[in-house]
């Protein structure tokens, strides 16, 4: 395949290339700033655009950005945060789809491996590789040798790969690898390479960021409640503006539902009676972090759950362990989901079974995260067996015009978008030859193209000179590598401007108070939720950052000009955020 070319990409260091008309970079971050930018971003969508893209998860970035880099004129819109929904809860893998085998879905797992390898070169400082252990236990529903076959096939669908190939081992060399590991039953097992991605927020965040670089807007907070038609034609959208409460409008041909689990409620908002029938039928996926516990691997375990057979994992991530996660079919409040007791029990019991020396019990869940994965509605069909791939729905002739994307994964997004552009102007260039003119022109570039924060080539050299050059404590430089890759050297930047900016705001991870101001100046930030839980991810650690909240509030106050109020509004609202983290009910 083609490998990424930094110099192909030509996304900025900053989401916002200059600041609004009369503010300096000091005074980018203040409140008078951000309404401004807000007011120039609603005035440039006033004029109409070519697509609108609802929802900003993983897949509505995407999208939005293949279609700008094409030249197109995009407008991204989001009810909340960029990548705050489903694509903040998933188990963080960039994975080939081992399990899509057993469906026999041989296209969807080298699709799938293409696009883990393309995600390996394009944010290596985001997505890296992830060592995997699969034990063969007498009694699985797998039996070995149909697992060794799979491991053989998993290899040869991922012939273009830079990762190491599968390894089988006996019973006793498996064991002597990871003995924590239940002996009862084992057969042996194997290990081979998958991906992780430990900040999956910061990856949707860069493709969007990637996105405004090529000339697409990106407007959080604003609520498409209604498709506006001409006939039957769609004509463009009418949107709530959640941080002010006003109503606007934007022309576009074409629009692409990419709301994720929440496309049918989308559809019913804005299109009423039109909808049509019901197109999702997403299932809840619950996840619990836990300290390192006795028996916990240096690697992670992918193993077939005891009671019911479904794949189960044990992930290393951050210092702690990802278990999980349970499969169910989920009709409830999508924007309250949460872990319940069951589930936890279920996940629990599995893991002590595969490691009877950890005896994890409730008490040992520093938080869970839930979410639901945006699968197509099949009600006769069990969970495990419902396809993960993805569909692209065309709503035409009921509504010619529109767009719903239905599932997706984080390992897919780009291909996905690259298609999802594609069939736009392919079963659209007929009745709309402007925008038909308009992308027979270029083809998606995207495969070509890296993520921002991947500037240089080699990102260990860059590592090395930045923790020996930036002047920042060696904690605070490391973490900045991890969450922001090359993009680092802007934050050290504004550190280096303004010493108060060089303070550390949370011990745990090092994170200093220019990430914050950061967050809001250049990253789309508007609250502090924004800032703590997708930016700076200090949300992730075990006291979900609630012990930095007063000196990130204090940060913004003296450097972007909050007032008492907003500051104390939001950690407020964040505290309510995180209930859904910190309780199971």
């Amino acid at each position: 395949m083609n490998q990424p070319d930094p110099t192909t990409s030509a996304a900025p260091s900053s989401a916002y290339p200059s600041a609004p008309d009369g503010l300096t970079r000091d005074t980018a971050g203040t409140p008078e700033a951000l309404r401004r930018r807000r007011a120039e971003a609603l005035g440039r969508l006033a004029r109409g655009v070519d697509l609108v893209v609802i929802g900003a998860g993983v897949n509505g970035v995407g999208i939005a950005w293949d279609a700008a880099a094409r030249g197109l004129r995009v407008a991204l819109l989001d009810k909340g945060d960029v990548g705050s929904g489903t694509s903040s809860w998933s188990s963080r893998m960039v994975h080939g789809g081992l399990k899509y085998l057993e469906q026999k879905d041989v296209r969807l797992v080298r699709e799938s491996l293409r696009e883990r390898e393309w995600l390996l070169q394009a944010a290596p400082h985001l997505v890296k590789p992830l060592r995997f252990v699969l034990p063969f236990y007498r009694g699985n529903a797998h039996g070995k040798a149909v697992l060794r076959l799979g491991m053989v096939a998993y290899d040869v669908l991922s012939f273009d790969k830079t990762v190491d190939h599968h390894r089988v081992y006996s019973k006793e060399q498996l064991l002597r690898l990871c003995p924590g590991l239940s002996p009862d039953g084992l057969q042996g097992g194997a290990a081979y390479y998958d991906a992780q991605v430990e900040f999956a927020e910061r990856m949707v965040l860069e493709t969007a960021i990637a996105a405004t670089a090529e000339g697409a807007t990106v407007l959080t907070y604003a609520q498409v409640d209604e498709i506006l038609l001409s006939g039957d034609r769609v004509r463009g959208v009418g949107f709530t503006d959640r941080l002010t409460g006003e109503r606007h409008e934007i022309a576009a041909p074409v629009v692409v539902n990419a709301s994720g689990p929440w496309v049918d409620q989308t559809l019913a908002a804005a299109l009423g009676e039109r909808a049509g029938v019901r197109r999702m039928g997403g299932t809840k996926g619950s996840h619990y972090v836990v300290d390192p516990f006795p028996g916990a691997p240096d690697q992670a375990f992918y193993y077939e759950a005891h009671r019911d057979g479904r794949p189960l994992m044990v992930i290393p991530w951050l210092g702690r362990y990802l278990i999980g996660s349970t499969d169910l079919r989920f009709d409830g409040d999508l924007d309250s989901v949460r872990s319940d007791e069951e589930e936890l029990a279920y996940i629990l019991e599995e893991t002590n079974r595969i490691i009877p020396s950890a005896r994890l019990t409730p008490a040992d869940v520093r938080y869970s995260y839930c979410g639901v994965r945006p699968l197509p509605y099949d009600a006769d069909k069990p969970e495990g067996d419902i396809s993960r791939r993805h569909l692209l729905v065309d709503h035409a002739p009921d509504v010619i015009g529109l767009i719903s994307v239905i599932g997706g994964k984080l390992t897919t997004f780009r291909g996905l978008a690259e298609e999802a552009v594609d069939e736009i102007m392919a079963r659209r260039s007929p009745r709309l030859p402007r925008l038909s003119r308009r992308w027979t022109r270029r083809r998606s570039a995207t495969a070509r193209m890296r993520l921002p924060g991947a500037r240089a080539l080699d990102l260990d050299a860059f590592a090395r000179e930045f923790t020996a050059s930036s002047g920042l404590p060696a904690a605070s430089a490391a973490r900045l590598v991890r969450v922001y890759g090359t993009r680092a050297a802007d934050i050290a930047a504004l550190a280096a401007a303004d010493p108060r900016l060089a303070e550390v705001v949370d011990e745990a991870t090092g994170t200093i108070a220019a990430q914050v101001v950061f967050a809001v100046r250049e990253e789309f930030a508007t609250t502090i939720a924004d800032v703590v839980a997708r930016r700076t991810m200090i949300g992730l650690e075990p006291d979900l950052g609630v012990p930095a909240l007063e000196r990130i509030g204090a940060v913004l106050a003296e450097h972007c000009g909050w007032d008492a109020e907003r500051v104390e509004r939001d950690i407020a609202g964040y505290r309510t955020y995180i209930h859904r983290l910190s309780e199971i009910g």
